[in-house]
């Protein structure tokens, strides 16, 4: 028994033959691990708030805080395709809330 050797996951894998097993290659436990789970949390609190029609503005923020912080993983992990999506999403979202902030709601021509 203490002959076999522990073999690491890439023999593992080596030994099924399959072109079926692949192997995980995002980080673990580094900046971008927390970053997208809190990221992740964060988008949704704002799918919740949107569809229990709750707060319009928590939607938003919690929308805006999501996106921005896969920004921040797109830019760590250098994936283009995570920076462009989550730069426009998060480009989209901000323009909201300076909307709604600066929204008057008593104005004769609405914004």
């Amino acid at each position: 028994m203490k002959e076999q050797k522990i073999l690491k996951l890439n023999d593992k894998i080596k030994a099924l033959n399959s072109t079926r097993v692949f192997k995980k290659i995002t980080p673990k436990y580094d900046l971008s691990w927390y970053i997208k789970w809190i990221s992740s949390l964060m988008l949704m609190i704002a799918v919740c708030f949107r569809a229990a029609d709750l707060n319009h503005m928590f939607d938003l923020y919690f929308s805006f805080l999501g996106t921005a912080g896969w920004l921040v993983v797109g830019f760590l992990w250098h994936d283009r395709a995570l920076i462009f999506l989550n730069a426009v999403l998060s480009s989209v979202l901000l323009t909201g809330i300076i909307k709604e902030l600066f929204a008057c709601s008593n104005c004769m021509i609405p914004l």
